[in-house]
């Protein structure tokens, strides 16, 4: 079974997106890749290790800091207490995860209405 950490809070501080918890993070090595979880409206950038798949989450009240990211072009971070992992490739892959379900109803209707409508309205 993958293992989970869902981020909980998020901050931008010096050019970077820092997300935060509380779980253990040290030997996660980022995968580069962004999932999408339809039924809890959230993405997932994909960690590994030499044994499983770590998701961290990135649940719809994290939105809004996601949204800047992209924005300002920022590099994101995963923290947990004195560690951090540079999370390599973040904006590029999600970026191209909201252009894949702009329109896309195998996303379900409520997730691309609610992305659509906060990430990609002008």
């Amino acid at each position: 079974m993958n293992k989970k950490i869902i981020i909980e809070t998020a901050m931008l501080n010096d050019g970077k997106l820092i997300l935060e918890t509380k779980e253990k993070i040290n030997g996660l090595i980022p995968a580069e890749q962004i999932l999408v979880d339809s039924d809890h409206n959230s993405f997932i950038y994909l960690m590994e290790n030499q044994e499983e798949y770590t998701y961290i989450v990135l649940p719809e009240q994290l939105w809004s800091y996601l949204k800047t990211a992209i924005e300002q072009k920022v590099t994101v971070l995963l923290k947990a207490e004195h560690e951090q992992i540079e999370l390599p490739n973040f904006l590029d892959e999600l970026e191209y995860v909201l252009s894949n379900i702009k329109g896309n109803s195998n996303y379900g209707n409520e997730l691309v209405t609610k992305v659509e409508g906060f990430f990609l309205s002008v």
